[in-house]
Parts: C-alpha cells; sequence; structure tokens
C-alpha cells in the first residue's frame, strides 16, 4: 500500500526548509534585537486549558488526544450505545493537541510567573492544529510566529512592535500597509450611534468591508438588529478618507461624548505621532523623520477578533501581491483571567510564515545565499585521493564554506550530475597530478572555468 499523510498536512523537502529557515530566522534575529527571548510549550495540552477559550466553534475544532492504556475501561455500555460523542471525549480524552500559541502562552505566564522578569517579552513559533476542512491556504498543521509583552500597559510596546514589524518587511523586501485601529474607538463608535450593546456584532461585519462590500455590510448590520438611523450614522465612519490626523480629528469630533472613544484616539494618537518622528520634533538632536519605511494606516474598518483584543489593533498586507493578512496583533488586557490571575496587560503581533512564504515565492526575494545548501563538492577518484582531500575538507569547513565528499569513488560523470542537481557552485577535483604539484583543481560549474590552486587559494576564493 502506498504510504500517505493526514490530510490538512504537508511534507518539506529540503528547498522548502531552506526557504522557510530563511523567514524563521530573520523574524528571530528581530525580535532578539528588540529584547525578546524564546520560549517553547509543549504540544499537547491539557484540554481543561484548551477547553471554553475559542467558543463554541473552537472547541469542535480541538484535536483531542485519547487516553493510553484502556481508554474504555470506566465507559458502561449504555454509554456507548447513546454515542454522545462530547460526553465520551470528555471521558476518554484529558489532552489534546494546541489550537493557537496564546492560551498556552497565558498557561505558562500563570505557571512560572516567579520566576518571569516583568515586563515579559517573549516569541515562540511552533505548528499548532486545528481539526478544520482542509482548503487551499488552510492547514490542520501550520506554523505561528508570535511575539507579546505581559505586564506593561506603556504604549511605547505597541510602537516598537510597528517598528518590528517594519524591519521585518523591509528586511524580507516586501513592501507593505501597516494597518492600525482601537477597540476603544469601536466601542466609542457603537455608543454614539445608540447600540453599545451590538458592538461585536458592528465590527464582525464592518470587518468584512473589504471582501463583501458596503452594501452587504448594512445588510449584515440589519439582520443583526440595527435601525435604519443607526446604519446611516456609520456610513461617514466607514467611508472616512484624508491622512491620519485628519481622521483622527474627524473621528474624536464624532466622539466627544464618549470617555472611551476618547480615550481610543488618544493612544492611537501617541502610538502614530511616536512612529512619524512627531514626538520628537522639539528634539534638536536629531532629524525629523518617521521611523517606519512603510505606511501606517488608520482604517477605522478593522476589528480583528474583538472579543480578545481591548486597546490598539494591528493588521499587516502586501502591497505587490494579491494575499490576505501576513501579520497582525493587539493589545489585550486580561490575557490570563482565563486561569485565575487576572489585570496582566499585554499585546503581541503574529507573523503568518506560510503566507510569508507565497509571499516571498510570488515576488521571488529568496536571497540565492539562503537557499544553498552545499558551497563545494570534493570529487572521489578513490582511496589515496580521498586521504590527500579530507584534511583539505576540514580546514574548508573550519573556514565556514559548507562542503562535501562524494562518498562512493564512481563515474565523474555521476558525480558531477549530483553537484548539478543539488546546484552546487564549485568542485574540487584532486588526481595524481593535482597531488604531485600539493595543489587542487576548483572547477566552476557554471562557467566550467578551471584553476590549479593551493588549499589556501582554494579557501580564499570561495570565502
Amino acid at each position: 500500500m502506498k504510504p500517505s499523510i493526514p490530510k490538512g498536512t504537508r511534507d518539506f523537502g529540503p528547498m522548502e526548509m531552506a526557504k522557510r529557515n530563511y523567514i524563521f530566522n530573520t523574524i528571530r534575529s528581530v525580535y532578539e534585537l528588540y529584547g525578546f527571548q524564546q520560549i517553547e510549550t509543549p504540544a499537547q495540552e491539557t484540554l481543561q486549558t484548551l477547553m471554553g477559550k475559542y467558543g463554541e466553534e473552537g472547541d469542535k475544532l480541538l484535536f483531542k488526544i485519547l487516553n493510553s492504556g484502556d481508554y474504555l475501561s470506566k465507559i458502561d455500555d449504555q454509554e456507548l450505545t447513546e454515542r454522545n460523542t462530547l460526553r465520551l471525549a470528555s471521558k476518554i480524552c484529558e489532552k489534546g493537541l494546541r489550537y493557537d500559541l496564546t492560551v498556552p502562552f497565558a498557561r505558562y505566564v500563570v505557571m512560572h510567573r516567579e520566576e518571569l522578569q516583568l515586563p515579559f517579552k517573549r516569541y515562540q513559533v511552533q505548528p499548532v492544529w486545528r481539526a478544520d476542512r482542509p482548503q487551499k491556504g488552510r492547514y490542520r498543521e501550520f506554523y505561528q510566529f508570535d511575539g507579546d509583552v505581559v505586564g506593561s500597559d506603556s504604549l511605547l510596546n505597541e510602537v516598537e512592535l510597528m517598528q518590528i514589524v517594519d524591519t521585518v518587511f523591509t528586511r524580507f523586501g516586501v513592501r507593505v500597509q501597516i494597518k492600525i485601529n482601537n477597540r476603544k474607538i469601536l466601542t466609542g463608535i457603537a455608543e454614539v450611534i445608540g447600540a453599545a450593546d451590538k458592538i461585536v456584532d458592528i465590527t464582525v461585519a464592518i470587518d468584512k468591508l473589504d471582501k463583501i462590500g458596503i452594501d452587504n455590510v448594512n445588510a449584515e448590520l440589519r439582520e443583526n438588529g440595527l435601525s435604519e438611523e443607526q446604519i446611516q450614522k456609520l456610513q461617514p465612519i466607514i467611508a472616512l478618507e484624508g491622512t491620519n490626523d485628519e481622521k483622527l480629528n474627524t473621528i474624536a469630533e464624532v466622539l466627544k461624548d464618549s470617555e472611551v472613544g476618547l480615550k481610543g484616539v488618544e493612544e492611537t494618537r501617541y502610538i502614530l505621532n511616536m512612529l512619524s518622528g512627531k514626538a520628537a520634533a522639539n528634539s534638536s538632536f536629531f532629524t525629523l523623520h518617521s521611523s517606519l519605511k512603510n505606511e501606517i494606516q488608520l482604517d477605522l474598518t478593522l476589528a480583528r477578533g474583538l472579543s480578545y483584543y481591548t486597546g490598539a489593533i494591528f493588521e499587516v498586507k502586501a502591497l505587490d501581491t494579491p494575499m490576505g493578512s501576513i501579520s497582525g496583533g493587539g493589545r489585550y488586557d486580561n490575557l490570563t483571567g482565563i486561569f485565575g490571575m487576572p489585570g496582566l496587560s499585554g499585546v503581541g503581533i503574529s507573523f503568518g510564515v506560510d503566507r510569508i512564504y507565497d509571499v516571498l515565492n510570488a515576488l521571488d526575494l529568496y536571497p540565492k545565499d539562503s537557499l544553498q545548501t552545499t558551497q563545494v563538492l570534493f570529487i572521489n577518484f578513490g582511496e589515496k585521493e580521498t586521504a590527500y582531500c579530507l584534511p583539505v575538507i576540514g580546514q574548508v569547513r573550519q573556514a565556514g564554506i559548507r562542503a562535501e565528499i562524494y562518498p562512493d569513488s564512481t563515474k565523474m560523470k555521476k558525480q558531477m550530475s549530483y553537484a548539478n542537481a543539488k546546484q552546487i557552485p564549485y568542485v574540487v577535483l584532486a588526481g595524481d597530478n593535482e597531488m604531485a604539484a600539493g595543489k587542487l583543481t576548483l572547477k566552476n560549474m557554471n562557467t566550467g572555468e578551471q584553476t590549479l590552486l593551493t588549499a589556501e587559494e582554494v579557501i580564499s576564493k570561495l570565502s
């Protein structure tokens, strides 16, 4: 029988792994520049940790793990006959695969609170699992790359996270637009149109504006019980245009009677001013300029998962290729409250590794040296020649050059084909003539040029 893998999972070959590692290493290096430290949590969590944290739909998408041993020993025949899946699962499964990195992180913070230095800046890159219906771009096993700061209310954290996002995509060579909004502004809008109880319905609807258009958004608002008057009051807010400053001034006027709304405007203005360089305008030490290479835009239709976020929210879109959000995040006020430790505020972002992979592929932005494995292959002519080459290979590797020797003394054509198939740019040949001269022949596989060199000259050329 031909082997297969489960639906919604993938194998990654050497070239794909080289590309993925380039993405991981780039993001990791930027996080570390800002003082973030890496943690990992187990693939399995107790169902007690996972259940009830993602809503009813999320609970259905959890992969549950059968208890080891005779997991049916405590189940009577009647329970089996009733076939109540949820009740059975609660008795025969105590663990599940993690659904995201956020809930395990909250559990980690609560369990290790005494050891952590607050504010705690962590990053984490690991696979997560969801029992979703597999389709294009949606997998049952995929990676998340999260960064969070917990234990600090300072908006400087939001400013630095935007700088991290900007630096990462600048290093990738991808032009992006960073969208920003604030949950408090959206709450204020719901208040001033007289629909404070409909905040979730309003934000879920306007979050779909890009996908379904204004008419369908308005139809959804009607279905959710908003009056025509309330819907009309929303229109100018949804269609708001102009610079970030102009939008903030307009929305501040609209929200002048909403304390929470004005707080959101104030927070957003602070973040944008710090990023634009306006906050340093009075300093004679610095030339006034934006700290971002990419555009940051206030977007009042940006909502994200609003039952979760409580302050600033962000989303990042690539400008040069069609793709959904490739990064996003926001401020949350009670990450650890779900585990009985209230009052710990945090802010975080998540990079969509699989979508970034697709964007870099579409725009052909992988640096050549990030994809090459071996830089030089030593041809195997036999035992005597191999004994001559091995000390040289040791020197080459010590110089940080990736090198291998073909393991078998086989036909030269086969060894050259191996070098071509692996796209190895150089081969070294050492036969009787080279050994007599105490040298090596270095062949450039792209040009066919061959040069007789000493070991030191080979290292110098390959470096």
